[in-house]
C-alpha cells in the first residue's frame, strides 16, 4: 500500500451509520412483531396529512392490519377485515351493531393516501375513514375508496407490544 493511499484512507470521511428501521419506516418486505406474533410486511399506506401508516401484515395464510398513528404519542391498533357491506357513503351510521356489541363513532376523516406493495386498495387516492369504539373498548374501522367499502375489527396494541425483528 503506498503512502498516498494510506493518507487517502485517514482523511476519508467515514460512511454514515444507517438509520435504523422504526415502525414508522418499515415496508414492504421487513419482519416486524405484535404482541408476540411474527409477520412480514407486505404493503403500507400511508396518510401524511394524519401521520398515519397502515400496515399490512402476513403471518402464513392470516392477513392483518396494524394503523400507527403519531399523536401526543404513538398509538397502534390491530385489525383484521370482517364480511359486511354498506350501501353509501352517505348512510354510514354514528352507531352500528354487531354480533350483540355496539359500536359508537370515534372519529371520521378523509385525506390522501399513498400505497405501497400489497394492501386492500390498490392504488392511492382519496380515502374516508370512519372509526367507532365499542364500551368493551374493542375497535372498529371503515375505509371507504373508488367506490369500494372495507370493514375491519380489532383491538388496540401497546407501544411495547410493537418492535422492527428486521428491515430490508
Amino acid at each position: 500500500m503506498g503512502i498516498f493511499s494510506r493518507i487517502k484512507n485517514i482523511i476519508a470521511k467515514p460512511e454514515p451509520p444507517r438509520a435504523e428501521k422504526s415502525m414508522l419506516t418499515i415496508g414492504p418486505g421487513d419482519v416486524c412483531e405484535v404482541s408476540l406474533v411474527t409477520y412480514e410486511v407486505i404493503g403500507r399506506l400511508q396518510n401524511r396529512q394524519r401521520n398515519l401508516i397502515v400496515l399490512t401484515l402476513r403471518d402464513g395464510s392470516s392477513i392483518r392490519y396494524l394503523t400507527i398513528e403519531e399523536r401526543e404519542r404513538t398509538v397502534y391498533a390491530l385489525y383484521e377485515p370482517i364480511d359486511g357491506r354498506l350501501d353509501s357513503v352517505e348512510e354510514v351510521p354514528t352507531e352500528l351493531e354487531l354480533d350483540d356489541r355496539t359500536y359508537h363513532l370515534e372519529e371520521q376523516y378523509s385525506g390522501f393516501v399513498a400505497a405501497v406493495g400489497k394492501t386492500p386498495f390498490v392504488q392511492g387516492g382519496e380515502q374516508y375513514v370512519w372509526q367507532y369504539q365499542s364500551d368493551d373498548q374493542k375497535l372498529l374501522r371503515i375505509e371507504w375508496q373508488d367506490g369500494r367499502f372495507m370493514l375491519y375489527e380489532g383491538d388496540s396494541v401497546l407501544p411495547a407490544d410493537v418492535r422492527v425483528l428486521r428491515g430490508t
